[in-house]
């Protein structure tokens, strides 16, 4: 996957435009991927309900769940589904409204400095092995793109707003992650540390 850095679009990646942005705060060094878990509704996958909450289109008519999410005005960057398809909602460049309240490392507004991507799916529900795929070819090009975001910069949605949030849930793999991202014998261990 490759990230072209004037539009801020992913390759390979179904484009479904979000109005949820904005302009990120000038001069500001993307630096941080939080990592979401979703499933619309809770616990089941597939349709079209995640397209529809981040393009305000969900009827609360739909489905019972759906009527406490009426007037939420949410996006994330990327969503990759349970068979690995990526959905770009807004371009890297800009503000998606994905964290929320939330702080890393004493910065708040991680929606300011970070990517979000979001993983179909549940806390509790194992992720697929082409999500993983997937997920790791995305981080790839977004470390290329982004060189101020590595391995120990990402994390997830329960790491910035603990308490709150606990996505993407205890199952989520992080070992693996940052085994596979992290480059042997790096002179900077911190690089490699995980959340």
């Amino acid at each position: 996957m490759r990230i072209d850095p004037h539009s801020g679009l992913v390759s390979r990646a179904r484009h479904v435009a979000s109005p949820n942005c904005d302009e990120r705060p000038p001069e500001t060094v993307v630096d941080l991927v939080v990592i979401h878990g979703i499933s619309l509704p809770p616990g089941q996958f597939g349709g079209p309900w995640i397209d529809a909450l981040f393009t305000n289109t969900l009827s609360p008519r739909a489905h019972p769940y759906f009527e406490q999410l009426h007037g939420l005005r949410v996006s994330s960057h990327l969503l990759i589904r349970r068979r690995g398809e990526v959905i770009q909602y807004v371009p890297l460049h800009r503000r998606a409204w994905h964290a929320g309240v939330s702080r890393f490392e004493g910065r708040e507004r991680c929606n300011d400095f970070s990517i979000g991507i979001e993983l179909e799916g549940a806390d509790h529900r194992p992720y697929t092995e082409a999500q993983y795929r997937r997920l790791l070819g995305l981080l790839r090009a977004i470390m290329v793109a982004y060189p101020a975001v590595t391995p120990a910069r990402i994390v997830g949605h329960c790491h910035v707003a603990p308490g709150r949030k606990s996505d993407p849930g205890p199952v989520f793999d992080w070992q693996r992650l940052h085994v596979e991202l992290c480059v042997p014998g790096s002179e900077d261990e911190t690089l490699c540390i995980s959340p």
